[in-house]
């Protein structure tokens, strides 16, 4: 559960073998809302009209659009929520493309999240835990959520309510950390404080600072109160535009861009519904801005809500996924893969791919230039809007698999210029022998695959292990392949922990 950045190690030579990883520069975790009977009418009614296998797809697509975890909550009225829960979890449970993500157990009743804990294997978040009725059974609640070994969502509520301003959220937050710390022994990384995300631009004066109050209670409890985790549902903020969905985007998208700067670690979004801040309207965006940061009261004798309303109709008619702009498509070929790349579309993608190869083979050159060339130039414009917090996590998956199906096109042609080359008399003996892996605890190899690719067309022999491989596998393989380099790959912040094990593993076993 570490949100936690560590600095990447720098190569390290290792009697011959080199090992290497990369990892994101922003750590923030999205976890899946859509499989929330109260906050989505269609999974509720899938629900309630028992079609869990359609319920189940609703998860593997939030999976799909970049959620990190999976929130499921079953609190509707005419459900028996804990069976309810229970049998979709065990569901999941078969589901290798679901079950590969955390699980967030959500209900407001004990004996549902209880029940969840019971049937899930690994270690799940319990959504959520407070002061509301007292300190006794918040510490009866923690005492047995640390006994299933699960990490747990930590309201800013306590008996008096909701948490509504910076000094309550900051004092409820210090109190249930000195009980869970101090008191009961609840590991700090286990602690996930929801410090109250409410809804702006509602035209009352007094929820004007509530996005200011969150994001300044982030940065507090990230000073202050060691090693626990900020979260929060960041649909709320926007709620008083429901219905206009583009707005609603924009002001999910500069909310996140701030409060991730403040050390935001998670929230739970719509993953596949999220902007990109550098490509927002820039009109829309510096009023979101305004509202979002409660900046500039009176600006043309108007308030910041006030300016946003003034242009808001403008962008009504569905979100940005469901706006269809073609504009892009009149640029030059390598435009159009930047531009498909940065936003994550794949409808153009084989046509393009193949206009720039058969551009490039064309003029003499090799298939292999257009995934060194001009789609390595759009994932470093990805890279630098992600490195830049203009980008997050879900858009950056995205754009892998847009160039994963880029080099899949061209993949054909590179085996056939081998292939030739090696028929005309060619060198056929390797440059060298490297032995690549994603390390155990992670899935994530889209990255690994091309950089295999690009080495294997630069006349490397590879073999590429797969995924979740243990550390004693991957030494096994490099001494039977007698490997040059081995190359470690992963995604997330656990994984740099694994490379750091196997590389002093490597060193021990020299």
């Amino acid at each position: 559960m570490s949100g936690v950045n560590r600095p990447i190690p720098p190569a390290m030579k290792l009697s011959g073998l080199e090992a290497f990883s990369v990892t994101p520069a922003v750590g923030f975790v999205n976890i899946g809302e859509r499989t929330n009977v109260t906050g989505s009418k269609a999974f509720a009614r899938m629900i309630l009209n028992n079609q869990f296998d359609e319920a189940l797809a609703v998860a593997r697509q939030q999976v799909e659009n970049g959620a990190q975890i999976i929130d499921i909550n079953m609190d509707e009225a005419m459900l028996d929520s804990e069976a309810a829960m229970v049998r979709f979890l065990n569901l999941i449970a078969s589901e290798p493309d679901i079950a590969r993500v955390p699980i967030m157990i959500d209900s407001s009743k004990w004996s549902v999240i209880e029940a969840g804990l019971k049937c899930i294997q690994g270690k799940p978040i319990v959504n959520s835990i407070s002061l509301k009725e007292g300190e006794e059974p918040f510490r009866k609640q923690a005492r047995l959520i640390r006994r299933y070994g699960a990490a747990s969502v930590v309201m800013a509520f306590d008996e008096a309510g909701q948490a509504d301003t910076f000094q309550r959220k900051t004092e409820i937050c210090q109190r249930c950390y000195e009980i869970l710390v101090d008191e009961i022994g609840f590991p700090a990384e286990d602690i996930i404080f929801d410090p109250n995300i409410f809804a702006i631009a509602t035209g009352i004066e007094e929820h004007d600072n509530y996005a200011v109050d969150f994001i300044n209670a982030t940065r507090w409890i990230k000073e202050n109160l060691p090693g626990a985790k900020v979260s929060g549902g960041v649909s709320n903020v926007s709620f008083s535009f429901r219905g206009n969905d583009r707005v609603r985007e924009a002001i999910h998208t500069v909310f996140l861009y701030h409060a991730i700067q403040a050390g935001m670690d998670m929230g739970i979004v719509n993953a596949g519904q999220l902007g990109v801040y550098a490509d927002l309207d820039p009109d829309l965006r510096e009023r979101v801005e305004d509202v979002v940061l409660n900046r500039f009261k009176e600006k043309e004798g108007k308030t910041p809500t006030e300016r946003l309303l003034e242009i808001a109709d403008q962008f009504k008619g569905g979100g940005a996924k469901q706006v269809e702009n073609l504009v892009w498509r009149e640029g030059p070929v390598r435009e159009r893969l930047t531009h498909a790349l940065v936003h994550g579309i794949t409808t153009f993608i084989e046509e393009d791919t193949e206009e720039l190869r058969a551009e490039i083979m064309g003029s003499g050159g090799r298939p292999i230039e257009v995934i060194e060339g001009p789609l390595m130039d759009g994932m470093n414009v990805v890279g630098d809007l992600f490195g830049a917090g203009k980008m997050f996590l879900p858009q950056v998956v995205k754009s892998a698999r847009v160039m994963k199906q880029a080099v899949a096109i061209l993949i054909p042609y590179i085996e056939e210029e081998k292939r030739q080359h090696i028929a005309s008399g060619g060198e056929a003996k390797a440059k060298g022998k490297i032995v690549m892996a994603t390390v155990k605890g992670d899935v994530h190899d889209i990255g690994k695959n091309i950089v295999t690719v690009v080495l294997q067309c630069n006349n490397f022999e590879v073999a590429n292990m797969g995924v979740m491989v243990p550390c004693a596998e991957i030494l096994k393989r490099a001494k039977e392949e007698n490997a040059d380099i081995v190359g470690l790959s992963g995604l997330i912040t656990p994984s740099l922990e694994e490379m750091t094990y196997v590389a002093q593993e490597m060193q021990r076993d020299d």
